[in-house]
């Protein structure tokens, strides 16, 4: 699902509410989250899961074609841990 079918949706099962109205909601949502996770937090929503940032150390890395050495530096990554309400619900019928 891309962010404007996301918006299309909420707007389709809120139709009291302007879609631009729900666009300028879902791009807030966003927005806050990403701020979040530059500034370092943690952003949890309760039984969807929780976003962080972690951090990847510098490492020696290889070029895939020449197979020389190439120095990769330290990076930090989004990461994002599923809550135990969405792993069962996707999970529905699976034991």
């Amino acid at each position: 699902m891309t962010k404007s079918e996301l918006i299309q949706r909420i707007s389709e099962q809120n139709p009291h509410l302007y879609h631009r109205d729900v666009e300028r909601i879902v791009s807030t949502i966003f927005d806050e989250i990403s701020e979040a996770l530059a500034r370092g937090d943690r952003v949890e929503l309760r039984g969807f899961g929780a976003f962080s940032v972690k951090q990847r150390e510098a490492r020696i890395g290889r070029n895939p074609r020449t197979g020389d050495a190439v120095a990769v530096g330290e990076k930090f990554v989004p990461f994002f841990k599923t809550g135990k309400q969405l792993r069962e619900r996707l999970n529905v019928g699976a034991e």
